[in-house]
């Protein structure tokens, strides 16, 4: 199968792209810097496109080659879900960069969305449950996808929705709790200063999340939302002390040090019975 990937570079992306070329797929990745494409050493059938996909011109779109299937991972300012550019500009520009790739032949999209955008409820959420965001960054994400459904009314192609829950791995962002943790460990500091762990969230491994979007792109009919979790909801607390057990370290748990995050419910988790379903199907 012939795909386009953006976000290649990406925390899931990286993965993602390692994973399509075990499943032996032809690979395009999109990336803003072809240094950093460089370093991510895949081996394989890899074609690099630079470019910005913000700025339409930004690279020779005739390189893009109609594409089986568009998985499209990238989207700007993560280190600040409160910023309104989520849904004044960042969803506005993946829009238009999709629709031109849907122009030149793309039969197929896959796009990330987020948790997110489910809201502020709690308990376990399926796909069935309608949007309600409440962060710019969810509200940019759900902007985007009635955008792309209502495309699909005049220009017809598969779409498939993967909404991603909390992940773990190689690569995850510095400020992520796992990454604080290590960092603090290797330091060799004795104690670790964090909230009171008690929520509940739905992780999966960067490797699992990236197979499972690897099963989305190769099942040929369905269409719509799809979660991408583990269906198993579990404590920030236990989740660092199973790693710190992992890491044979004796660093001391400071709980209750900073306040819970207010932008995200105490505890919720996925769904995973559509997903589960199509990996079996294929």
């Amino acid at each position: 199968m012939n795909l386009l990937v953006t976000g290649a570079t990406g925390f899931v992306g990286q993965h993602f792209v390692a994973e399509l070329i075990r499943r032996r797929h032809r690979v395009t990745v999109l990336v803003r810097s072809e240094d950093r494409a460089q370093e991510m050493n895949w081996r394989g059938d890899v074609r690099i496109i630079c470019g910005d996909l913000s700025l339409e011109d930004s690279f020779d779109w005739g390189l893009i080659r109609s594409p089986h299937t568009l998985v499209h991972l990238a989207w700007p300012g993560l280190s600040d879900f409160r910023d309104l550019a989520h849904f004044e500009v960042h969803a506005g520009s993946a829009y238009r960069f999709i629709r031109r790739v849907v122009d030149h032949g793309c039969k197929r999209v896959l796009v990330a969305g987020t948790c997110l955008e489910y809201g502020m409820r709690e308990g376990s959420m399926n796909e069935s449950m309608p949007a309600s965001p409440e962060l710019p960054y969810a509200l940019g994400k759900d902007f985007l996808r009635r955008s792309l459904e209502l495309l699909r009314k005049t220009t017809p192609f598969d779409f498939l929705w993967a909404r991603l829950f909390y992940m773990y791995g190689n690569g995850q962002n510095p400020r992520s709790v796992l990454s604080q943790l290590d960092a603090a460990i290797n330091r060799g500091e004795s104690v670790f200063n964090m909230s009171g762990g008690e929520q509940l969230r739905d992780y999966l491994p960067v490797e699992d999340v990236a197979r499972y979007l690897a099963v989305l792109t190769e099942t040929p009919a369905h269409v719509g939302i799809v979660n991408i979790c583990s269906g198993n909801p579990v404590s920030v607390r236990r989740l660092v002390e199973q790693h710190i057990e992992e890491r044979q370290a004796t660093i001391r748990l400071n709980l209750g040090h900073y306040p819970y995050p207010d932008y995200e419910p105490f505890a919720f988790w996925g769904d995973n019975r559509i997903l589960k379903s199509l990996e079996k199907s294929l």
